[in-house]
Parts: structure tokens; sequence; C-alpha cells
């Protein structure tokens, strides 16, 4: 009998594409353990595949040692793998698939081998003319292995690299050739290369430990492994690392501040708790939309809950404002990731019960207020009600830290055709009423920028106003119209 790995949408139903890490040790020390726990601290960008490429800077040009496979970061690898990884130099990567399949040959970093040497990747976004450069590549003799947008992007750098007096030179060249989200880290047999997209859809940080540095894409994994927070990337930059320790720079993508357009839901659910994005706490911007939904959309309750984990600090905002006691009311399995073979279809709420379950004694009787982060296509926030009422919730009051979706998403977050939105020609009456809560209330508009300190954001999927023009063709797999 064959049994099926299937994709699950969560608790929440939003993924976000990957998480990735680069490192350089100067002084030569193995990274393939450093990477494992840096893209452990990133598990949750990504639960589909882990890979890890490593290079000796001090040795031949063109060895690279790498390993990538289905699965978490802790059963892709384990301690005799990564003792077959040497190399002070490498690119890590934990990936959520938003474009191209699940499959082992689209898991990350890619390794190229080309005249000038090798080149490791590995990308975070979504680029909106993936079909466009695959074709023109195409044209011109590229073959390609894997369905990822990632593949590209490769055969540009090494494309460039051809006619750039420094690899450097052959990625923001590339770059400049990209439409869409990206941050990208490349080991070069002798550097490590990050790049941002210059709307800074998706976040690229810098850290330090001693003699070595670290590309990441979240401030949690450079606490994971004891390194200090040096800067973020800023939108449109490119860095590099090379032999002599010096970090470089170069901000000639950069645009204007006011056109910037990082992706809201890093703030809302993607990012890690603990990690800070552009100088913006994620913690203190839950907190934030918690309080503004309070102040907003009041109502009389006995307890303020949220749903796990990305819900919870909104809960607890939304509490701290209204004076309402915050409580725990749902129980979540550890144990499950966003990858678990599911019931079938007869049976597809019980795959809610094997992650959440409800503390009867902690609702039973209660006017319960719960906040969740999304609802997409309601299908689970009906169920998490219902569990909620069956447990003895007198009233149940949802709120929402985020607006109404009413449009797709193209950069990297799995938000589908507008069809499949719940929001989708449904007034917030009509939604209220399709997942069986008492009442309904979304975060404002007008509040997300204040929940970031006024950061310049992407709310496209509210709005329908898109900081770039939307692809004619769409390569996000599933969702692909």
């Amino acid at each position: 009998m064959e049994i099926k790995r299937i994709k699950d949408r969560g608790i929440s139903g939003l993924h976000e594409e990957c998480g990735v890490f680069g490192i350089y040790d100067i002084e030569g020390a193995d990274v393939a353990s450093t990477i494992y726990y840096g893209l452990f601290a990133l598990q949750h960008r990504g639960q589909e595949s882990a890979g890890i490429a490593v290079s000796d800077t001090s040795g031949p040009k063109g060895m690279v040692d790498s390993y990538k496979d289905m699965g978490l970061v802790n059963e892709v690898f384990d301690a005799k793998k990564l003792q077959t990884l040497h190399g002070n130099i490498g690119v890590g990567h934990v990936r959520y698939s938003t474009a191209g399949e699940s499959t082992r040959e689209n898991a990350q970093p890619l390794v190229l081998n080309y005249i000038k040497g090798t080149l490791g990747l590995a990308h975070n976004g979504n680029l909106i003319n993936a079909n466009e450069l695959k074709e023109h590549l195409s044209e011109t003799g590229a073959i390609f292995q894997s369905t990822i947008d990632t593949e590209p992007i490769a055969y540009l750098i090494a494309r460039e690299r051809l006619h750039s007096a420094t690899v450097e030179e052959a990625v923001n060249r590339a770059c400049a050739q990209l439409k869409g989200a990206y941050s990208l880290v490349v080991m070069s047999p002798r550097k490590l290369i990050g790049a941002r997209d210059p709307f800074g859809f998706k976040p690229l940080v810098i850290g330090k430990r001693g003699t070595t540095y670290i590309f990441t894409s979240e401030t949690a994994a450079l606490d994971t492994i004891g390194a200090e927070f040096v800067r973020d990337v800023l939108p449109g930059e490119t860095v590099w690392v090379t032999s002599d320790g010096q970090l470089h720079s170069d901000t000639s993508r950069c645009i204007q501040k006011e056109k910037e357009a990082r992706c809201i839901f890093e703030y809302i659910y993607f990012a890690r708790l603990d990690s800070y994005i552009d100088g913006v706490s994620v913690y203190d911007a839950r907190i934030k939309a918690g309080r503004f939904l309070a102040q907003d959309s009041p109502v009389e309750a006995d307890l303020v809950v949220g749903v796990p984990e990305s819900g919870n600090a909104a809960a607890m905002g939304y509490a701290l404002e209204s004076g309402i006691p915050y409580g725990t009311a749902f129980v979540k399995n550890s144990y499950v990731g966003r990858t678990f073979i599911k019931p079938g279809q007869s049976s597809r709420e019980s795959s809610v019960r094997v992650k959440l379950n409800v503390l009867r004694e902690a609702v039973a009787g209660k006017r319960v207020i719960m906040i969740d982060d999304s609802i997409v296509r309601g299908t689970t926030s009906d169920r998490i009600v219902g569990m909620l009422k069956e447990a003895g919730a007198r009233e149940v009051h949802v709120r929402i830290s985020s607006p109404p979706f009413l449009w797709p998403c193209y950069f990297g977050t799995d938000i589908p055709v507008r069809e499949q939105l719940i929001a989708y020609n449904r007034s917030i009456e009509d939604i209220r009423k399709i997942i069986g809560a008492d009442t309904l209330g979304y975060l404002s508009i007008d509040r997300l920028r204040e929940m970031v300190d006024g950061l310049g954001i992407c709310d496209g999927c509210f709005t329908g106003n898109y900081p770039l023009e939307p692809p004619k063709q769409d390569i996000r797999g599933d969702y692909q119209k």
C-alpha cells in the first residue's frame, strides 16, 4: 500500500515559502552543525524539506559537500550525516513550497558547477517573472532540473559571472533582472553573499560570532547559535564577506524608502515571536495588533484566548487593553508539524483535533474572545469555534489580527485565488454566520503601518494594491490560474 505524505495547510491555513542561512567561518572551522541549529530555529518557515551545502575555502575550488531531503531538519540530518559535511563556508535552507512541487528535486540549496567554479544558493521568496526568465534562459541553452523559481536565479548569476569581475557583481547584475520577492544567500568558493529585493518583501539579517559572519532570515536563528545581531540587510542591498573577514556592501539597487513593501505577514504570522525585522519586534507588533482590536472591536466577555501560536501575543494585547483576563483555552500537540499524514476527507475535522484540543475547564460557561491571525477559507475557523462551543463556551467572539483576505499573494505566501477566499464577495456578517461565531471583527487596514512603526509594507492581499504589477501567468503551483 502506498502512503503519501500530504501537504497540510496548518491551523491558520497560511504558509510562507522558506528560511535561509549562510555562514562563513574565517578561521576555517566546519560550519555544518551550526547551519543545522540555525535551520532548526527557522523550522517554522518551512517544514517540507531541508538542505545544507558547505565548502572549504582553503581547499580546491569546486569541492562542495551537500545533502538535502524531504522532511523536518532533524529528520533529514543526524550526527552521522553532519560529520560528512566538511567546510568553513556554507548555506542552508528549509522549504515550504508556494512555487514548484513538493519534491526532493525542488529542495534547496541548489549547487551549480560552472566554468568559474561552484555556487551554492538558497532563496526565500517568489519571483513574478520566473516563467519569462526560464523561457529566455531555455532559448540560450539552459536545461532546468526543477520547477522552482530559484533555479533561474542560479543560472542568471552563473551567466553574469562570465562577464563580471567578481561574484558579488554577478549577483547584483542578476538581481537587477529579477522581479518579485527574494532574499538570497549565495556561497562561492571564497565569498559569502547575501541579497535582498528592493522592496524588502522578505527579511534578511547579518550576524557575527567572533570572526564568523552569518546571513539569515531571522534574528531568532542568530540567538540560537550565540551570534550577535549586526544589522538588517537593507531592501535592495547586496552584502558579502571576503576571506580577510571584511563585510562589504552595495546599495545601488536600493529604492526610496516610501516604496519599500515588507510582507506584513512576517509580523502577523510568519516570523518567530522573538525575532526583530527591520528594527521592529515581532512580539511588540502582535501585542499592538491585539490592542488595536480591543480599541476598535470591543465586546463584553469573560476570557481572551489565542489560537496557538501566532494568535497568543495578539490575544495578550487584547487582554491588556480591554482588562478582560487572558487565558489558555487550547492545548497544542507540539509533535505535529505542518506536514503529517492526514485522515481521509470523510473525517477532515479530526485533522484539526490532532493538533488542537480545548480545555473544557477553562471555557465552560464563559463568554470567550478568540484571537486568530487570519481566516483564509474559513473551514478551520468554523471547526475551532465549534470545538469551543462543544466544550461549553457560552459565547465565542472571534477577532482577527489582520484585515480580510480579498486578493491572492504573488510574493511567497500561499494565499489562493480570490474564489477560494471566504471574504471574497461576502460581508463580515456572512463570514460570522459561516464560522458560527457570535461576533466577528477584523483588524483595520489603517492599523497595519501603525502596528510596524510606520515601515513600508505590502498590503496587496487585503487591498489589491500590489507594489509590482501581478504576473499574467502564475508560477505558484496549486493556485495557478
